[in-house]
């Protein structure tokens, strides 16, 4: 079961003026799925994303960067079930055709379509049946599509992913919606997930490329389920402007600022979606480091601890085996590290306790405390490096024996 992660509710999610959702059964890899979603934006939408670094990343990866970088998108087009990476010339033709029967139906070019799969590698799509389903996705499009797409987007997802919010600006109400999926193959860079944010706020191209960079390095890039790199990862930043007022091009500018704060906000709530979500997770855990010489330097640490089937598989288990922790922090790769002066706590139901300093064991520290805290769903790790004044977090989830079944049954 998800960790303390809300089921959306339908009439929660609110509309984005200039962004309409469609979704349908394609038979895409099984019957009677929804796994095939339609997105229509409204002309002159600001739209930018960041995709995986895996260098077999998947031709519809291939494909959305090179129609980016020609700009003007006016829709986006998400099968789930197979990934058409590993797929060699031919995957990029049926995304390029998947493109073009997107263009078709709604009456834009084929380089205006960005194209997202997510699913199985090194199988090739259906395209037969795909383009037949895409009339069906073009009449379901609405504005209040979102709870519908948020479904039809899931892989090995247990539930959907998708929330709103609103912020005041200038006077003017903006409204921002987005929807993320992945459960598992999840590492920054990015995982083996999608993620969409559109707001109708009037935000400019260059701010909105400049934004998804930054809320992504914040949220998509800051968690981790079991340390893979996927093929597919992509995250969409959408700004349709459809809701008025003058447009926001000053990073400076407290428009802008407080656009940056709820994309950002929102962004790190559907990552955290993902983790809680974790294929057979039953425990958050949230590693908080501090005192580095660089954000960097603490997003290293943090990824080991965080990374270390031994730290994840003991926190399934409730057991307090924390020198797993100390020996994650100690090979992290910062050769000049003085673990005599680090310190790490432990903390969970409003609880934290002390539990390493001086290079070992804290004195006032005792396993009874670090089990009552290890029993609780949502657990902190904070760690102070005493090296500087840099920070960072990182999110992610225990591995159960679910993990295993889940993954080892994925195709069938």
């Amino acid at each position: 079961m998800p960790v303390n992660l809300p089921l959306p509710v339908a009439d929660q999610l609110l509309p984005v003026a200039g962004v309409r959702l469609g979704v349908t059964e394609a038979g895409i890899r099984k019957a009677n799925r929804r796994d095939l979603t339609l997105i229509e934006l409204a002309a002159g939408s600001a739209v930018a994303g960041v995709f995986t670094l895996n260098r077999f990343c998947a031709a519809p990866v291939q494909v959305c960067k090179t129609h980016l970088a020609s700009g003007d998108i006016r829709a986006l087009v998400v099968n789930t079930g197979i990934a058409n990476a590993g797929t060699g010339e031919l995957g990029l033709s049926n995304a390029r055709a998947t493109c073009a029967a997107v263009a078709e139906q709604l009456g834009v070019k084929a380089e205006q379509v960005l194209p997202f799969s997510t699913g199985v590698i090194l199988e090739h799509l259906p395209m037969d049946r795909l383009v037949a389903s895409l009339p069906a996705a073009k009449a379901a499009l609405k504005a209040d599509g979102w709870y519908d797409a948020c479904h039809g987007i899931m892989t090995t997802d247990t539930q959907p992913k998708c929330a709103s919010r609103q912020v005041k600006i200038g006077g003017q109400t903006y409204t921002l919606t987005g929807m993320s999926k992945g459960a598992g193959m999840i590492r920054p860079n990015m995982a083996t997930m999608l993620g969409y944010v559109a707001t109708d706020a009037p935000l400019s191209q260059a701010l909105t490329e400049a934004l998804v960079r930054e809320a992504a390095d914040l949220s998509f890039n800051s968690i981790t389920i079991d340390g893979d790199t996927s093929t597919n990862d992509s995250f969409i930043l959408i700004a349709t402007g459809a809701a008025g007022g003058a447009k926001i091009s000053d990073a400076a500018s407290a428009e802008y600022k407080a656009l940056r704060d709820a994309v950002v906000e929102l962004s790190v709530w559907l990552a955290q979606a993902i983790v809680r979500d974790g294929e057979g997770a039953t425990k958050f855990m949230t590693i908080a480091v501090g005192g580095g010489k660089s954000r960097d330097e603490c997003r290293q640490v943090a990824y080991a601890v965080a990374h270390s089937p031994l730290v994840k598989t003991a926190f399934f288990a409730s057991d307090p085996n924390l020198g797993r922790i100390l020996a994650a922090i100690g090979y992290a790769g910062v050769n000049d590290l003085d673990v005599n002066t680090l310190r790490v706590w432990l903390g969970g139901g409003g609880e934290e306790v002390l539990v390493a300093e001086k290079g070992g064991r804290a004195v006032s520290y005792v396993e009874d405390a670090g089990a009552r805290i290890m029993k609780n769903a949502e657990i902190t790790v904070r760690v102070d490096l005493a090296r500087g004044d840099a920070a960072a977090e990182v999110y992610t989830c225990d591995f159960s024996y679910d993990y295993v079944k889940i993954n080892a049954d994925y195709r069938s």
